[in-house]
């Protein structure tokens, strides 16, 4: 990559308690987002996929993963902001990104313990996150990914997790399911949304789960600090959109750096739903999703 010259616009971005945290239901871009920006030299983020159990931390009895803002007591605030400032003085300065898709279930949460965050929420087309996510259920165990993120688990923690995760592990055996026991965002009534859909239908329930709760909870974040984009515009033009995005978390980036980074930007799975999904399961989706597709413009 070409050697180019940024600058931070404002000091405060440096500060771990000025995070920017990117909201989005599993499956929506949040990965691709969090790794663009994580290749300028502006921006840093954990060594794994994400930290939901930092951000569980207290909370790890809760069945689901919305939580209200008063679960930020001041033990677990202290507990989750001193992770943050371990990560942050772990390297230079650079503004510290978090991507964890449950956080989207709990915006008014994650502001709770940080008020100034800036938060990046991107929305993608239901159906195609349906798709995509009905896969990942199906997935085969990735022990290397699984390791990564155990190397985040609270000491305290680890025991329940273990038990966890022999949990889950019981259950694709025996269950007679392909699928795992649970992946991403957990919702209240998950489990009864998958015993009474096919994985797409719920999937497609998750995303709208995960979409409504964050639209909502943002709305009482200060605009200023609260950018919306959608996966289908950002993958359509990534430089002008990862442009967007860097000027709102106070980086000006050089204009060749980040076409070159876009470079790795494809639109190639925008509407793979289409060949990927049954006309019945396609049907149910926009049954009961319909009104938020319609809302954010992937429906007439």
């Amino acid at each position: 990559m070409t050697n180019a010259n940024h600058s931070i616009e404002n000091g405060p971005s440096f500060d771990p308690m000025h995070p920017a945290i990117i909201i989005g239901a599993g499956r929506s871009g949040t990965n691709m987002l969090r790794d663009l920006l994580v290749s300028l030299p502006e921006f840093s983020t954990w060594p794994c996929d994400e930290i939901n159990y930092i951000w569980r931390h207290g909370n790890r009895n809760a069945a689901t993963d919305q939580f209200q803002r008063n679960m930020a007591t001041p033990k677990i605030t202290r507990f989750i902001r001193r992770q943050f400032e371990k990560m942050a003085a772990t390297g230079p300065d650079t503004v510290l990104i978090e991507k964890t898709c449950a956080n989207s279930l709990r915006c008014g949460f994650v502001h709770e313990i940080f008020p100034n965050a800036k938060f990046i929420h991107i929305i993608r087309d239901g159906r195609d996150v349906a798709a995509s996510a009905a896969l990942r259920w199906n997935a085969k165990l990735d022990v290397k990914y699984l390791l990564q993120k155990a190397r985040f688990v609270p000491k305290l923690d680890l025991p329940v997790y273990a038990f966890l995760y022999l949990k889950a592990r019981l259950f694709r055996i025996f269950s007679g399911k392909s699928r795992l026991s649970t992946w991403g965002p957990k919702f209240e009534g998950m489990q009864e949304s998958l015993a009474s859909n096919e994985l797409p239908v719920a999937c497609a329930i998750q995303w709208k789960t995960c979409v409504n709760a964050a639209m909502e909870q943002l709305q009482s974040v200060e605009s200023e600090q609260v950018l919306t984009i959608q996966y289908e515009a950002f993958t359509k033009s990534p430089v002008n959109e990862l442009d967007r995005i860097c000027r709102f978390l106070g980086v000006e980036a050089d204009a060749e750096v980040l076409r070159q980074l876009c470079e790795r930007v494809s639109a190639r799975s925008v509407g793979k739903w289409k060949s990927q999904l049954t006309e019945q399961q396609s049907n149910s989706i926009t049954e009961k999703c319909g009104r938020l597709l319609k809302q954010l413009g992937y429906v007439d």
